[in-house]
């Protein structure tokens, strides 16, 4: 079975700043379609089948982009009565958990301000990884798994040793 629209999938994934740190390794669970996942990386696993890996590169422009981000609409009196707001000016606040946040100034009039919360990995090319643990499709009533190697021991084999000893 291959991963097809309305699919539900599992997948191992891994993500990086292209060149950089890990951002993300989990296992997640979605439905092919739906959005949920980097809409860059669900193209990216279309056709594949379970137990298959994959890596690659997603540039920027396909990554997370600024037109998919959400927007909020913030009272003027939340804003510094001096600061001269315009449209593209960009802001640092602190969230709620107080780590940074940006937003840019999409909409400016004299009662609201329409911000866009930028992404913190907005214009970075990023590395992804993924290995394809599940498909099911709902339609059909059909599952794949990828089953992980049975332990050495109910193969009737002993354990490997990592013992090595120089002579």
């Amino acid at each position: 079975m291959k991963i097809a629209t309305g699919h539900k999938v599992r997948i191992e994934f891994e993500l990086r700043v292209k060149g950089g740190d890990k951002i993300e390794h989990s296992t997640v669970e979605y439905i092919q379609g739906e959005g949920k996942i980097l809409p860059a990386i669900e193209k990216r696993l279309e056709g594949l089948v379970i137990g298959q890996e994959k890596t690659g590169d997603i540039p920027a422009s396909e990554a997370i982009t600024e037109a998919s981000l959400p927007t909020k609409e913030i009272p003027r009196s939340e804003f510094p009565k001096e600061a001269k707001l315009a449209v593209d000016q960009i802001f640092g606040a602190k969230g709620p958990d107080g780590s940074p946040i940006s937003f840019k100034v999409v909409k400016a009039d004299k009662d609201k301000i329409t911000v866009r919360f930028l992404h913190p990995l907005l214009g970075k090319d990023l590395s992804f990884k993924v290995t394809v643990l599940m498909i099911e499709d709902p339609k059909a009533k059909k599952r794949a798994v990828a089953v992980p190697p049975p332990p050495a021991a109910a193969l009737g084999i002993e354990d490997v040793i990592d013992d090595v000893k120089e002579v």
